[in-house]
């Protein structure tokens, strides 16, 4: 029996937890290198004790990895579909030990990136660790919300890949915690043991991924009709009759025809060209996508959550053990808020989200800005006192962008994209965030050569995204995709923020009574009628979906 059996929300359940691990081990990654950097055993160990440059290049070659991943999976993701990618990312950084009963092992995997970060003794492979470790997450960092964005109803999608990035805080929360504890323990497990907790992760993707199902409309688009209305039906869980599943189905089919039609290569793009019936604004679907994922990183996160501690150290002067354990308790703080998302995600829908959030990101870089200056002023008689109350908004900051931030830029490209493009789209987003995060790198340096003026640069970038935001971004919430394809080729217009449909957080009235009337159609075939062909097409007694007949017959139904 297919996934043990499950249907409906269960198997929804078991897809967010495969994908969620995935983004839980993204964040533990994020985390736990910011711990390790500031470790007294490590810097010695690798000979960088001091050398801010070398520190800050270490630390983002991990990033430049996840580029190259993400550009792996723009190039073969439509081809091996959603699981054989998560699987494949997964994969390339292991290697196996047989096991005794020559089964394909599970729990035996251990990642070669992080295995040559434990074991590391010197800089170079130190380097080529979190650069091969890199690549497997920024395969499967570009393939996890699309699959889980594939394979969840409309009204539940918004929610789960929120859960997702918070279980990526959590990955992170996790990692800060870890490596506070272990900076109490001297020598090298104080950050080796850290690095090679990780491997859990691995062994969770390997127990659950290979028995879930594909993406019912990579299915589809690939002419596995009814392979993919199975999976539709088993997640509704319902029957492949339903005339909902029919409907949905047709929808998909609907879109993936058009596409194909109006085709346009990548570099035809670029150069503006259309296809030959008519436009999907793909190329504006990408930049959309791939926009919120370059905010995100200019918003200045991965300045505190990467290098949080030598903010803390450097910028406010507090000591090594304190500067860790404000970090972690900032991340509980980060996680508890980051669940205000959940529910609100598809209440006040993308657009409200970003926006509200860019604003009070703005202004906590702006208070820090003029805090730690008055910090650095020589002779300040409260630099004391100013110190203390810029961590107060460093905490902020975090909750803002928990709300905002974290979960909407990897949300929006799984469901701006056209099908064709999804995968792409979102891998384009995802090296988009590993381009702009590699700019951590000038952490140390900036803070060490421009003191209190780098961080009017995030200022500056918050608050420009209100508008962009504004003018630019389309509502996603509580539409299906096959809405937002209907969207781009009826309309589409590059200034959204007249447009209510375009704009409102509620699904527009239109494509309600489109689907409504779509189900009724579908609907309008007596009982009998539909009994009687389930019981043949149980039987066998139908031709296999390669016969057009058939599939146009069992439509009908």
């Amino acid at each position: 029996m297919p996934y043990f059996g499950l249907k409906g929300g269960w198997l929804t359940f078991w897809v967010t937890v495969a994908c969620a691990t995935d983004m839980t081990l993204f964040g533990y990654d994020q985390g736990v290198f910011g711990g390790v950097i500031v470790t007294e055993d490590f810097l010695k160990t690798m000979n960088i004790v001091g050398n801010d440059s070398m520190q800050g290049t270490v630390t983002a070659l991990y990033d430049v990895g996840c580029f190259f991943g993400a550009i792996g999976a723009f190039i073969i993701g439509d081809w091996l579909g959603r699981k054989k990618t998560v699987l494949l990312g997964t994969t390339i950084m292991r290697q196996d030990r047989p096991c005794i009963c020559g089964a394909k092992p599970l729990t035996d995997e251990c990642s070669i990136g992080a295995l040559l970060q434990i074991t590391g003794y010197g800089i170079p492979q130190m380097i080529v660790g979190r650069i091969v470790a890199g690549i497997g997450n920024g395969i499967n960092t570009s393939t996890a919300p699309p699959w889980q964005g594939e394979t969840s109803k409309a009204s539940w999608r918004g929610k789960l890949i929120v859960i997702e990035m918070i279980l990526n805080i959590a990955g992170f929360s996790l990692s800060t915690w870890v490596t506070y504890g272990f900076s109490f323990i001297a020598g090298p497990v104080s950050w080796r043991v850290p690095l090679a907790l990780q491997f859990i992760f691995i062994a969770i993707l390997f127990a659950t991924v290979p028995w879930l199902p594909e993406s019912p409309r990579w299915l589809i688009s690939r002419g596995r009709i009814e392979e993919g209305e199975q999976v539709l039906a088993d997640i509704e869980g319902t029957d492949i009759y339903d005339p909902f599943i029919i409907t949905q189905s047709k929808e998909i089919q609907y879109a993936a025809r058009y596409e194909k039609e109006n085709a346009v290569r990548i570099r035809d793009l670029l150069h503006g060209k259309k296809g030959k019936t008519g436009d999907t604004h793909t190329l504006r679907r990408l930049i959309l996508g791939m926009g919120t994922q370059a905010m995100q990183q200019l918003s200045g996160i991965n300045v505190t959550s990467y290098y949080l501690p030598t903010v803390l150290i450097q910028s406010v002067g507090f000591t090594n053990t304190m500067a860790r354990l404000l970090a972690a308790c900032n991340s509980v703080s980060y996680l508890l808020f980051s669940l205000i998302g959940i529910p609100n995600v598809e209440r006040w829908g993308r657009r409200k989200m970003m926006m509200y959030a860019a604003a009070g990101q703005c202004a906590c870089y702006l208070f820090i800005t003029v805090l730690i200056r008055y910090n650095e002023m020589p002779g300040y008689a409260h630099s004391t006192e100013v110190a203390k109350a810029s961590v107060a908004f460093f905490f902020l900051y975090y909750v803002f962008f928990g709300i905002g931030w974290q979960g909407v830029p990897w949300l929006y490209p799984a469901e701006i994209n056209s099908l064709s493009m999804r995968t792409k789209g979102t891998a384009l987003g995802t090296a988009t965030n590993w381009a702009f995060n590699y700019m951590v790198q000038i952490t140390p340096i900036g803070i060490k050569t421009l003191q209190w003026k780098f961080y009017v640069i995030w200022t500056i970038f918050n608050g420009a995204f209100v508008p962009i935001v504004y003018f630019f971004y389309p509502e996603t919430a509580d539409r299906s995709l096959e809405d937002l394809d209907r969207y781009f080729r009826e309309e589409g217009k590059l200034f959204v923020f007249r447009d209510k449909d375009a704009v409102s957080s509620k699904r527009p009235q239109r494509y309600i009574d489109h689907e409504q009337g779509e189900i009724r159609r579908h609907s309008s075939v007596s009982p009998a009628q539909m009994n009687d062909a389930a019981v043949k097409y149980r039987a066998g007694q139908l031709e296999k979906a390669g016969d057009a007949n058939d599939h146009d017959y069992r439509e009908e139904v």
